[in-house]
């Protein structure tokens, strides 16, 4: 709902500056839809990425997901050995949860942030990653396309930092741990959410200036990152915070872009299902055939 509010103040700000005609119901659900956006064929992988996706998660990868759990016990015991037990530090119930809430949302980014960097930066692992920015149009379903393999490194990614997360909490607080949250949602997520994060995967431009932008990633530097411009490839790689890029050099704001291309550029091998799945193997196959011709060649 907040997504859609936000869209409808953008739709009011540019239908005004464009030609000053009449506003209507219908005119902004065209905006909010448009048709060569949602029909268009890479938003219809998107569809179907999110059906299949789940089916493969289900079938190959859920027997060998990392859970938090064993995480969480490994980092507790870790600790309580080094610190000689179990703190459980005198501290308010309600300073326990701000910090629990904190803690949890501060390791979920950064450790967002360190494998989209990875996946951005290792070669085998950005042609798993190119899937995702093979997308022509952005749409919130956008989000389910991705590699099976780039699901499952999320997945483990998940379980690390919450299991961190967990095991330094029980390891200073005990197991009385909360946080707070929204509808099962970090607060701080939530209010994320709420202040425009579903717009990131959209043709909306929302931006939120340079000054909030030099803190949090906003959906226009979001959409920046699926730039087909090299320059812009590999920056924006924040999830939430933009405290990451900005310490590695690699923020953009979006009042410094004008025009935007989507995708990977001319040569997309990821405009069809088998295409999606097959070609980032195929790809790993030939680059280790030639790296072998090249040794045996110099041996």
């Amino acid at each position: 709902m907040g997504a859609v509010t936000l869209a409808l103040s953008v739709y009011l700000a540019q239908h005004k500056a464009v030609d000053g005609s009449s506003r209507s119901v219908s005119g902004f659900v065209s905006f909010l839809l448009p048709k060569k956006v949602f029909l268009a064929p890479s938003a219809k992988l998107d569809y179907q990425l999110l059906v299949f996706n789940k089916l493969i998660k289900a079938a190959l990868f859920a027997p060998l997901m990392l859970t938090m759990v064993p995480v969480a016990l490994w980092v507790s015991s870790a600790l309580e050995s080094s610190l000689g037990g179990v703190l459980l530090l005198d501290t308010p119930a309600w300073l326990v949860m701000c910090l629990f809430t904190v803690l949890l949302f501060v390791l979920d980014d950064f450790s967002r942030f360190l494998l989209h960097y990875l996946l951005h930066k290792v070669p085998w692992l950005w042609q798993f990653h190119k899937v995702h920015h093979s997308a022509t149009v952005l749409t919130p379903l956008t989000i389910y396309r991705t590699h099976p393999i780039e699901s499952y490194l999320y997945g483990c990614r998940m379980a690390l930092s919450q299991g961190i997360a967990v095991g330094i909490g029980y390891a200073l607080f005990g197991a009385t741990l909360k946080m707070y949250d929204v509808l099962g949602a970090n607060v701080f997520v939530f209010a994320f959410n709420v202040l425009g994060a579903n717009l990131r995967h959209s043709h909306i431009w929302f931006s939120w200036g340079d000054k909030l932008e030099k803190w949090f990633i906003s959906p226009a530097q979001h959409q920046i990152h699926h730039s087909t411009a090299l320059v812009h490839r590999d920056t924006n790689l924040g999830s939430a915070l933009a405290i990451w890029d900005r310490a590695l050099g690699c923020l953009i704001m979006a009042s410094s872009v004008t025009e935007l291309t989507l995708g990977v550029g001319r040569f997309n091998a990821h405009n069809s299902l088998w295409g999606i799945y097959s070609e980032p193997f195929a790809h790993i196959w030939r680059r280790c055939q030639y790296y072998v011709t090249q040794l045996r060649r110099r041996t």
